[in-house]
C-alpha cells in the first residue's frame, strides 16, 4: 500500500509540473519553442546548429536565445564562439 500511495503522489506531482510547463511554454513564440525542443532532444546545442535546423536569421536566433536564458528556460555555457545552450 505504501508503494502505491507513493506512486500516486508522484503521478500527481508530475501532472502539476506538466501543466505548469504547458502554461509557461504557451507564452513563447514558435521559434523559441523550436529552440527549446531542440535542446531537449540533443541535451545541448550551439547557435550554428540552431541556424542549420531552423533556417532562421542568426540575429533573430540570438534574440530568442537571450530571452530564453533571461527567463531561465535555457542555460548558457562557455563564451564567444564556444557557447552552447542546455536545459536548466
Amino acid at each position: 500500500m505504501f508503494f502505491l500511495r507513493s506512486l500516486a503522489e508522484q503521478v500527481r506531482r508530475l501532472e502539476k509540473k506538466v501543466e505548469r510547463e504547458k502554461l509557461v511554454l504557451a507564452s513563447l513564440p514558435e521559434l523559441s519553442l523550436q529552440i527549446v525542443e531542440m535542446v531537449r532532444e540533443r541535451g545541448r546545442t550551439t547557435m550554428s546548429e540552431i541556424v542549420q535546423v531552423t533556417g532562421a536569421n542568426r540575429n533573430t536566433i540570438k534574440h530568442h536565445l537571450r530571452n530564453l536564458v533571461e527567463r531561465g528556460h535555457l542555460g548558457q555555457q562557455g563564451s564567444g564562439r564556444g557557447v552552447w545552450y542546455e536545459m536548466r
